[in-house]
């Protein structure tokens, strides 16, 4: 496949990626919104998995909910806006492999809807939680696990090219 239409079926499945991931991640929002607010917990697979109704206006596992609104603002608002910007700009900048573009791209989709919730609201609606017993997770939405997802993917395909390098 010639490098300009390589590029261009990159950047498609990149903008691909950074769309669906936020508009997933809005839609189940949204829907959290409109069935879980006001009403009760629901379990599935034997209480594996729970799907409930939180807004989130700390950062992750409600880290600095307690901080003051301007505090929390400049954290989570312009911070993480910065934060945001620099991974987007090495997106660009850094010749990436496939999937450490796909897992950069995870990363901003999720950290950009989440923020786009902080700017707008304030606060962060989070809905599922999973584990076994009383070991569980905190609550979460579709945008961690995007973030979460994307990690894993820089971490994996970054360890792969030093693996590469050190032969």
């Amino acid at each position: 496949m010639p490098a300009p239409v390589k590029a261009l079926s990159i950047y498609l499945l990149l903008a691909v990626v950074l769309s669906a991931t936020i508009g997933c991640d809005r839609v189940t929002k949204r829907i959290a919104v409109d069935t879980l607010a006001g009403g009760p917990d629901r379990s599935f697979l034997a209480g594996t998995v729970t799907v409930l109704y939180a807004e989130n206006t700390g950062g992750f596992l409600s880290i600095g909910a307690g901080l003051s609104q301007r505090t929390r603002t400049a954290v989570f608002v312009v911070g993480t806006g910065l934060i945001l910007v620099a991974v987007a700009a090495g997106l660009l900048r850094y010749q990436l492999d496939q999937w450490a573009l796909v897992g950069a791209t995870l990363f901003v989709a999720g950290g950009a809807s989440n923020w786009i919730d902080r700017v707008t609201h304030g606060k962060v609606i989070d809905f599922l939680n999973v584990g076994i017993g009383p070991l569980r997770t905190g609550v979460f939405n579709v945008a961690d696990i995007a973030i979460l997802a994307g990690l894993l993917l820089l971490v994996a395909s970054e360890s792969r090219v030093i693996r590469k390098r050190d032969r």
